[in-house]
């Protein structure tokens, strides 16, 4: 009896001192949304329950994520999500709430992916790159005609692209936007240079906004489908609007997955695309790595996937595959390889990272550069 009174009084005092730090110290949060596929059923649903949930345990009805995250990086679908949730309607605030985001997506699918046919013989399915420029163009340009370029955001903003021209990566951010004209891209080009998936779309050409940088961009997800990783390493580095991380114990980190590619579903050749198993595997491969990173606080990194689910949805109402998608029990991958089925559903773990977001407080981070002609430039680069 003696051992377990003292048992249990010194795992009470790890508890208090772990909820006083927990109390005392602001962590830096980060949203990571996948690319894949073409409905961002998977990221769309947790957005919406991730706001939701804010707004119930904040007590305001209108809370918006960016008021809780200071970054936010997205890949394909997942950055065109990423971009209308931090885009500022001209007076510091987002345009989208996350239901508005996830909605008019929805409503402009068939224009964001108009198949057309291609080949001698038209049978090649692919997309049409000029009805998604319309459609892109459309989402992020606000009421009174201006077209929303890197530097008119709520929150710092990442989108990551592969360029043709120099065989490497290329990541688009408002910090480097920030520090001058020539990293300076409009919104919508970057939403379509990292959906330009080889496959159904030609590689699409960008100029930034003194046309002093271009690049020949194709599907960002070729290299950082999930763009988690990135997302963290860019924090790590970049000082001037992160000064206070010094570490992955700074950081809390939510990474929404778009399901499967591959789905387990052969293609009519018999086999799975190409590229959709590099997608799938470039994302399971980060998550695996940003798993690892975070082994010793796992509660400070929490991924979201639907595996039941692929990246195209289920046929049904997209009101069902939310629910489906939320109900699905979540996926935990292990240190040094495996994953374990958790008990809790995709929709319980959202809400127990709300409690732990909404207990750091507010985002503190400073809003658009233009509305603030004082930021010094960065010192760093991406």
């Amino acid at each position: 009896m003696e051992l377990s009174k003292v048992t249990l009084e010194i795992f009470t005092k790890l508890e208090q001192k772990w909820l006083s730090h927990c109390e005392t110290t602001k962590k830096t949060r980060i949203l990571s949304i996948d690319g894949g596929g073409t409905t961002g059923i998977v990221s769309g649903a947790a957005l919406i329950h991730l706001e939701d949930q804010i707004r119930l345990k904040t007590g305001d009805s209108h809370a918006q994520i960016t008021d809780f995250f200071d970054l936010i990086a997205g890949t394909g679908i997942g950055a065109v999500l990423a971009a209308m949730l931090v885009s500022d309607n001209g007076s510091g605030r987002p345009l989208y709430t996350a239901r508005e985001a996830v909605n008019s997506i929805s409503g402009k699918n068939s224009d964001l992916y108009k198949v057309r046919l291609a080949g001698v013989f038209r049978r090649r399915r692919r997309y049409s790159g000029s009805s998604m420029d319309k459609a892109l163009t459309e989402l992020l340009t606000r009421e009174d005609g201006k077209v929303l370029t890197l530097k008119d955001t709520c929150k710092p903003l990442l989108i990551p692209c592969y360029d043709m021209k120099s065989s490497a990566p290329f990541v688009f951010s408002r910090a480097d936007a920030s520090e001058s004209p020539s990293f300076n891209f409009e919104l919508w080009k970057v939403c379509r240079a990292t959906s330009a998936t080889p496959s159904v779309f030609k590689p699409f050409s960008l100029s930034s906004e003194d046309g002093k940088t271009s690049c020949s961009a194709v599907d960002g997800g070729l290299v950082m489908n999930n763009p988690t990783a990135a997302a963290v390493t860019h924090v790590l580095n970049n000082k001037r609007d992160f000064p206070s991380v010094n570490g992955v114990e700074d950081l809390l980190v939510l990474s929404l997955g778009n399901g499967p590619l591959t789905g387990g579903k052969p293609q009519s050749n018999g086999e799975s695309s190409v590229v959709d198993i590099v997608l799938d595997g470039v994302s399971e491969t980060i998550d695996q790595m940003v798993g690892n990173a975070f082994c010793w606080n796992r509660t400070d990194y929490v991924r979201i996937q639907a595996f039941g689910l692929g990246s195209e949805g289920v046929v049904g109402p997209r009101s069902e595959e939310e629910v489906k998608v939320l109900k699905e029990r979540g996926v935990e991958s292990l240190p040094f390889g495996g994953k374990r089925l958790l008990t809790e559903t995709n929709g319980d773990r959202i809400e127990g990272f709300v409690q732990r977001l909404v207990a750091c407080g507010r985002s503190s981070l400073p809003p658009s550069p233009r509305k603030d002609s004082s930021v010094s430039p960065l010192s760093n680069g991406h």
